[in-house]
Parts: C-alpha cells; structure tokens; sequence
C-alpha cells in the first residue's frame, strides 16, 4: 500500500512552493516593464513591413542592456484592441509583431492609455511608448490622462510616423504632460527609429544617467526633452 505523507514531509512542500511564488515575485518586482502600443491602422500600410522589423528589434536592444519585460497593445479595425500577455524574449516579441496586418480604422489613443494605468497600479510600468501616425480623438480627454500618467510617473514616450501637425501637436502634449518624450522618424530610415529605441531601453533601465553617459543620437533627443 502507498504510504502517506508525513506531516513534515507535506509541510516541507508547502514551505518550498511558498518560497518558489515569494522568488517569482520579488523577480517580477524588480523586472522592467515596459507597454509597447502601436497604432496598426490602414494609414500606416505603406511603411509597416519596415516599421515592423525595426520594432521587433526593441527587445534585442533592451536585453543587452538588462531584463525588461513587454507588453505589446495594438489597435485596428472596428474597435479591435488587442494586448499581448507580459513578454520576455525577443523571440515572442518578434512573432507577435509579425501577426499584425494593418485594417482601417479610428485611432484608440485613450484605450491605449486607460490600459496602461490599469496596469501601472497592478504592477508599476517604466513607461509607456506608442509608435503612431495619426490622432482622431477628444484632447480634453486625452490630456487629463495623460496628467494622470504624469502623476503616476509613467511617461508616454511617443515616436510619430510622418509629420502631420494635428498627430504632432496632441502626441508632443501627450509627452509633456506626462514627462515623456515625443519625437518624429520616417519608416524608410530603419535606423532612426533604431537609435530611438536603443535610447529608450536605457532610459528604462539606468535613467537619464544612462542617456548622459552615452553619445548616441537617440540619447541627445531624449535628454534635450527630459531636461526640459
């Protein structure tokens, strides 16, 4: 016949597994997070095949520099938004990413926002970043949400596709108000967009200090906003 457990023995496994759920914890804990959203509307058709081998390299920047895990949100059709679960490895990202085709639609930008304050309180978020090229939504709204961000300290960091002026004057308030940094590339410049995203994951790791120790051109753009 099987034997049964011993009362040490049983208390034992349970000691074990409340010390493997405390270490879990204290590693999600320390562990950068960062929500990655992207605007995968008609407009940014075009230029998304390059965008997005650029995009999928975020994790290889961010794991040279330290363990950071993301979140990827994206937004297309008929208020289809979707959310990744938390990620991290550059494999995951990378085919995530590659699932997405661009389908018409409105921008969700306060959708975008209101989860990223949701999951802030969960678990604090270093930031938030949004690769967009349009804005169709309520300022009024989007800016008190963006306060509350600010509030937080969870800075939106926006990088804008093209140049038009209505996306640029509501994503560089979407910055301000939330201590972010809003700057401007063109898709076909695969490696500006590179750069940004190599400041990014330094920023989230180590910091200003860590974009004032090196002299990189996405670093400077990122300081000369954060110094402001």
């Amino acid at each position: 016949m099987p034997q049964t457990p011993t009362k040490t023995k049983v208390s034992k496994e349970i000691t074990n597994f409340l010390k493997q759920g405390k270490a879990i914890s204290t590693y999600r804990q320390k562990q950068s997070r960062l929500l990655f959203g992207i605007d995968a509307t008609a407009s940014r058709q075009p230029t998304w095949n390059a965008a997005c081998r650029t995009q999928g390299e975020l994790f290889t920047a961010a794991h040279q520099i330290s363990n950071i895990a993301i979140q990827l949100c994206f937004y297309r059709g008929f208020s289809e938004f979707t959310v990744s679960n938390w990620l991290t490895n550059e494999t995951d990202l990378k085919y995530q990413i590659a699932k997405v085709a661009c389908q018409g639609g409105q921008t969700q930008i306060l959708r975008l926002l209101k989860h990223a304050i949701t999951e802030h309180n969960k678990l604090a978020v270093k930031a938030l970043l949004f690769i967009g090229d349009a804005c169709e939504e309520d300022l009024d709204q989007l800016s008190n949400l963006a306060g509350q961000c600010g509030l937080l300290q969870l800075p939106i960091f926006v990088f804008q596709e093209g140049t038009d002026k209505n996306a640029t004057d509501s994503f560089r308030m979407l910055a301000n108000l939330s201590g972010g940094v809003h700057t401007t590339f063109d898709a076909s410049s695969a490696s500006t967009l590179a750069s940004l995203l190599g400041a990014l994951s330094r920023y989230i790791v180590g910091g200003k200090n860590a974009l004032e120790m090196s002299a990189q051109s996405g670093d400077k753009i990122f300081l000369e906003q954060l110094k402001n």
